[in-house]
C-alpha cells in the first residue's frame, strides 16, 4: 500500500524519526475497519429505513447546533 502524504506533513513527520509511522498508520486503519464492522453489525439488525435515518440525522444536527449556540452565549 502506498500513502500520499502532503510535503509539509512529511517534513514534520521526519522530525520524529523514532516514530514508526507505518505502525501508526496500521493501527489507525485497523481501528477504522473495526469501527466499520461494528457499525455494519448494528445496521444489519436495524429496522430503520433510509428516510428514518435522514430524519434522525436532521434532529441530531439541529440539537447539536442548538447546544453550540447556547454554549456560546
Amino acid at each position: 500500500m502506498t500513502l500520499s502524504i502532503p510535503e509539509d506533513l512529511f517534513r514534520k513527520m521526519k522530525t520524529f524519526r523514532e516514530i514508526r509511522w507505518s505502525e501508526i498508520a496500521r493501527q489507525a486503519i485497523e481501528k477504522r475497519v473495526n469501527d466499520l464492522e461494528i457499525m455494519n453489525r448494528i445496521a444489519s439488525k436495524s429496522r430503520l429505513t433510509e428516510k428514518d435515518v435522514v430524519e434522525l440525522s436532521k434532529k441530531i444536527n439541529a440539537s447539536a447546533a442548538k447546544r453550540l449556540n447556547e454554549n456560546r452565549n
